[in-house]
């Protein structure tokens, strides 16, 4: 099985750390060589200790569901011959509070809009797009790794 690795770095840079007043930001550095400008969100910590231009972690997961979600639909999609043209989400991930009242993000709820290509026919049957989205929800590896509940509701504006 594959092993995936990230490089997470963040140094206090002089700042006065056990008084609470350092910076938050960080940098996400992948095997590809991309470095992503990470904080926390500004909902958790409050700027100037955090930069809400930066990614944060939770934005990222809600980014890794879709991403993760599109990836499968597509690939499924193409083995059952629908040709896609574009596929458009914007996902919304929830907080919520676990049992012990920690947060954490509770309910991702993604909006695909997906346009399709092709000559026969140009769009699948709804019920056909409504099970690529079921199948490409069990096969996710990031909707299988995760206790959040993840809902799909497909725009149906492409058609």
């Amino acid at each position: 099985m594959a092993a995936y690795t990230v490089k997470v770095d963040w140094d206090r840079g002089g700042a006065d750390f056990l008084g609470g007043k350092y910076f938050r930001e960080h940098a996400w550095r992948f095997d590809g060589g991309l470095s992503v400008p990470a904080s926390p969100s500004p909902f958790n910590v409050a700027p100037p200790y955090s930069n809400p231009s930066n990614v944060d972690p939770e934005e990222a997961f809600v980014a890794a569901v879709s991403s993760c979600h599109m990836l499968t639909f597509l690939y499924l999609a193409y083995q059952q011959g629908v040709e896609v043209d574009s596929y458009r989400d914007e996902a919304v991930g929830v907080m919520r509070r676990n049992e012990s009242g920690y947060p954490y993000v509770g309910v991702v709820t993604l909006h695909p809009n997906v346009t399709y290509g092709g000559a026969q026919p140009p769009a699948p049957a709804p019920a056909v797009e409504e099970r690529l989205h079921h199948l490409a929800h069990e096969q996710c590896i990031i909707a299988n790794s995760i206790r959040s509940e993840v809902v799909v509701k497909p725009s149906g504006r492409g058609r």
